[in-house]
């Protein structure tokens, strides 16, 4: 009998092993293969044409800084949006709300993530967009801000979900103790908690980068996808074109193995290291939580 259990307990270790081995290796292979189809266009097109500010592929003009700028004017202005709202409700779901409405909230948070990016988008085209044309008087309602805006809303139930885990694993000891001390509540929550759950929200806040940087559907839908160099405070009202819209805009249209169809795998590979660069800067945050059993 013993011998027949511990055969089942190989099985099923070599097969977890395989599953994330597995997963290892296909993040290799997508990297293999946006490597192999991207790295070509370093030779079909000369480095400055790249730091170009004119996006014309029809004319072999790749200029990726209107690219680039548009999807980090996107990114940053998301992420100042959800990161005080997404924080705050961590802080009020964990430390402030009633049991009751912790039950009720927490579902709901996590239920936002589910919605399709499509859907987003379309409300995005045919009421937000309208919304601010009208209320800000701009020329279009496709403009970064609205982008920013789906953004941030689609980066704040990672945020809160992961802060808020965060939060609840700091021992209730250290919050006792702080109020034994005189403190009031509310310094004890952000002299004490949030402090002590810093690691965890630090992820949290990388993550929302990670989501918002990586959205694709969005910002095709309500940026305008106008390839335009971002170069003002107000360009923020106006339409752009960020490097996912970019591919999924024009991927289906080039030929395979021309100089395009290698240069907008290239963009891909671009995003393929930020990502990678973001969770890595995530990465110290998620061993510390390992460290110590738990988010802090």
């Amino acid at each position: 009998m013993s011998e027949r259990i511990a055969w089942n307990e190989f099985i099923i270790g070599a097969i977890i092993r395989i599953a994330g081995f597995s997963t290892i290796g296909f993040v290799i292979l997508i990297f293999a293969f946006l490597l192999q189809q991207g790295l070509p266009a370093l030779n079909e097109v000369a480095p400055d044409n790249f730091l170009g500010t004119r996006w014309y592929p029809t004319f072999d003009l790749y200029g990726m800084m209107p690219l680039f700028l548009g999807s980090l004017l996107v990114t940053v202005t998301a992420i100042l949006i959800a990161l005080p709202l997404g924080i705050s409700t961590a802080v009020y779901v964990r430390e402030v709300a009633p049991q009751w409405a912790r039950e009720i909230l927490k579902p709901l948070i996590e239920v936002l993530a589910g919605i399709p990016s499509v859907v987003l988008g379309f409300f995005g085209m045919t009421v937000l967009a309208p919304f601010l044309r009208e209320t800000l008087q701009l020329p279009t309602g496709l403009t970064a801000f609205t982008g920013a805006l789906i953004l941030a809303y689609m980066a704040l139930p990672t945020m809160v979900s992961v802060a808020e885990d965060a939060l609840d694993a700091v021992p209730k000891s250290y919050r006792d103790a702080a109020l034994a001390m005189g403190a009031t509540r509310w310094e004890t929550i952000w002299r004490v908690s949030v402090p002590a759950a810093r690691t965890g929200i630090l992820t949290a806040i990388m993550l929302g980068i990670g989501r918002a940087l990586g959205e694709t559907m969005v910002v095709l839908m309500v940026t305008g996808n106008a390839a335009r160099m971002p170069t003002t405070l107000g360009s923020l009202f106006l339409p752009v074109r960020t490097m996912t819209a970019t591919i999924a805009a024009e991927m289906g249209e080039v030929a395979a193995g021309s100089v395009h169809y290698h240069v907008l795998f290239f963009i891909g590979i671009l995003l393929f290291a930020l990502t990678f660069l973001i969770n890595l800067a995530a990465a110290p945050a998620i061993l510390a939580k390992r460290r110590r059993g738990g988010l802090r």
